[in-house]
C-alpha cells in the first residue's frame, strides 16, 4: 500500500498568517519555510494555490500584484511563502527597487529558509532574474527547485524537448543540485514531484520514516 505524502494533509489546512513589506515584520524566524519566486507572468500564484488545493495566494489578469512577502501557516513550525513577482514593465521604477531591496534582505537573513521554488513560464525560460536567483541560491547553498510552469502551452514533445534543454542549460551553468520539471496547474500536470520536494525541504519525509520505525 502506498503511502500519502504527508504534505497534502498540511496543505489542507494552509491558512494564511501575515503580509510583510519589510524583513523586519515577518514571522519569527524559527521553524522552516519554502519560498515560491518568479516573474510577474510565470503563473506563481496559480502554482501555489494548485499546490495547495487552496486559493492562498491572490491570482489576477494583471501581473505584478504580488507586492508583499505573504507568509501562509502549514503547521506551528512550516510555512510558505509567496514572494513579490518581479519584471512587469507596468510596475513603476521605485515599486520595483523597494520590492528588489527587500526581497534581497529577506533571502540572505532568513535562517527559517529551507528552499526556494522558482516559477518559469515554459514559453519563456532563463530570463535575466531567473538567472539571477539561480546565482543567488547557488551561491548560498540554498536547494532550489524550478517549476517549468503552463507546460500546457505546449505539445507534449516540444514541453519534453524544452525540459531537456532548460534542464542542460542549468547543468552548465549553475551544476547538478537545481532540479527541474515540468508543471501545469490547470492539468494538475506535476503535482506530486512538486509535493515531495516541499516535503523533503520541510523535513516531513523524516517525519514519516520515523513513523514507520515506529510502528
Amino acid at each position: 500500500m502506498s503511502i500519502k505524502n504527508p504534505i497534502l494533509g498540511l496543505c489542507q489546512q494552509a491558512r494564511f498568517l501575515i503580509s510583510a513589506a519589510k524583513v523586519d515584520q515577518c514571522p519569527p524566524d524559527a521553524g522552516l519555510e519554502v519560498a515560491f519566486a518568479g516573474r510577474s507572468n510565470a503563473g506563481k500564484s496559480s502554482a501555489l494555490n494548485t499546490l495547495t488545493h487552496a486559493s492562498l495566494a491572490r491570482t489576477s489578469k494583471t501581473p505584478g500584484r504580488t507586492q508583499l512577502l505573504n507568509f501562509f501557516s502549514l503547521d506551528e513550525d512550516r510555512r510558505l511563502v509567496d514572494l513579490p513577482g518581479y519584471g512587469y514593465a507596468k510596475v513603476p521604477i521605485p515599486l520595483k527597487q523597494h520590492w528588489q531591496h527587500h526581497l534581497e534582505a529577506y533571502l540572505s537573513s532568513r535562517e527559517s529558509l529551507a528552499g526556494l521554488v522558482l516559477m518559469m513560464d515554459i514559453r519563456h525560460p532563463l530570463t535575466d532574474f531567473d538567472r539571477l536567483m539561480l546565482d543567488w541560491s547557488t551561491a548560498s547553498n540554498m536547494p532550489m527547485h524550478i517549476l517549468l510552469t503552463k507546460a500546457d502551452k505546449l505539445a507534449f514533445g516540444a514541453s519534453k524537448n524544452a525540459l531537456l534543454k532548460v534542464r542542460q542549460e542549468i547543468r552548465k551553468g549553475w551544476g547538478d543540485d537545481v532540479s527541474i520539471q515540468l508543471f501545469s496547474a490547470p492539468k494538475r500536470q506535476g503535482i506530486e514531484e512538486a509535493h515531495a520536494v516541499l516535503a523533503h525541504w520541510l523535513q516531513l519525509d523524516l517525519q514519516d520514516d520515523e513513523e514507520q520505525d515506529d510502528a
